[in-house]
């Protein structure tokens, strides 16, 4: 899209506009809204000759072989235009690429082709932020000491090879189980006939 000289000065003014909104005149509100209108119109055309290359390039992808110049041509004014190859566009160059034109024709669709299915790859794996979902689980969190709890901690004693590695300090204001306590003895069961004597 090309702007002329008058054009350039109002798109100018008026990006200046939004970087420093001020009241304007009449008659520089009219000029932008007569730009807009142009720029607008110019979209429009564009979208209409885009059409009118797409619906050719069907029908010379239709006609092939017999029409391989022309749709060779414009397939290339369609990809320059952002088109993007169809199948039946890289079925046609595949059974073209004898020709040379149709050959680098074929890399260049098939390049695009490949971009595009990465990008429709990257947007299905993505959230709905836009951030992309991890393929794996998030590593846990790594926990943090709670202000203040570090500062009590006494570093630990290294362990001597051969010996238990020391108990902690809270550990030593606990009274130590006697054996006893930890396996209390169990009552052996008096036979039948024991019981018979003893009552």
């Amino acid at each position: 899209m090309a702007f002329s000289a008058d054009e350039l000065r109002v798109l100018r003014r008026a990006l200046a506009l939004a970087l420093h909104p001020a009241p304007l005149p009449a008659d520089e509100v009219r000029e932008c809204l007569q730009l807009a209108g142009s720029v607008d119109e110019a979209i429009r055309e564009a979208g209409r000759l885009r059409a009118f290359l797409l619906a050719d390039l069907a029908r010379y992808r239709t006609a092939l072989p017999g029409s391989a110049t022309g749709y060779l041509e414009l397939l290339q004014d369609a990809l320059a235009a952002g088109y993007r190859p169809q199948p039946d566009d890289l079925a046609s160059l595949r059974s073209l690429r004898h020709l040379p034109l149709a050959a680098a024709l074929l890399a260049r669709c098939q390049g695009i082709a490949e971009r595009s299915v990465r990008a429709r790859l990257a947007r299905s794996t993505a959230g709905p932020s836009g951030a992309a979902v991890p393929a794996a689980p998030a590593p846990r969190t790594r926990l943090t000491a709670l202000p203040g709890g570090r500062a009590d901690i006494k570093p630990a004693r290294p362990a001597v090879p051969g010996k238990p590695a020391p108990a902690d300090d809270p550990a030593k204001d606990r009274p130590v189980p006697t054996p006893a306590e930890a396996f209390p003895p169990r009552k052996r069961p008096v036979p039948p006939g024991e019981r018979r004597e003893a009552s």
